[in-house]
């Protein structure tokens, strides 16, 4: 099974889904998550921009060509909504595999359940820990209950 993991990128939680699905077969597969190459990219490969709406533009457009392969070869996408910023990438990820069909966890803490309930319903599970998720895949591959 293929998995992308897609959203946040200050914490552990994709190392943590990783080592936790260990021996379950599943290949995982992300955006760039070194925040700095991501948002240079662009400009690193192609030129520099003095205008930074280029700069950015050059970047979002490499990155899209990553994220939109990982989305659509994925079996199944993990978004993670995190605490210190706003995600509006995840968010944007959540509804592209929401509009290709593939099957969608959503991973956020409580307090974001209100402002994340539209991406929740379009959720097939929505957890609150990496080790949540772990369970979901493991379950979705093996049917065996965590425990």
């Amino acid at each position: 099974m293929k998995v992308y993991l897609s959203g946040e990128i200050h914490t552990d939680w994709r190392e943590r889904i990783e080592t936790g699905a260990e021996g379950l077969g599943i290949t995982f597969t992300a955006p760039v998550t070194d925040h700095a190459a991501s948002d240079d990219c662009g400009v690193a490969i192609m030129g520099p921009e003095d205008d930074k709406f280029w700069h950015d533009r050059k970047g979002a457009s490499l990155n899209a060509i990553r994220t939109g392969l990982g989305l659509r070869q994925a079996d199944v996408v993990v978004v993670r909504f995190g605490e210190k910023y706003k995600q509006w990438n995840a968010a944007f990820d959540a509804g592209m595999a929401a509009a290709l069909g593939k099957p969608l966890i959503v991973l956020h803490d409580p307090e974001h359940a209100h402002p994340l309930k539209e991406v929740d319903a379009a959720a097939n599970a929505v957890c609150e820990t990496p080790e949540q998720v772990v369970d979901c895949l493991r379950y979705v591959l093996t049917g065996k209950l965590p425990g």
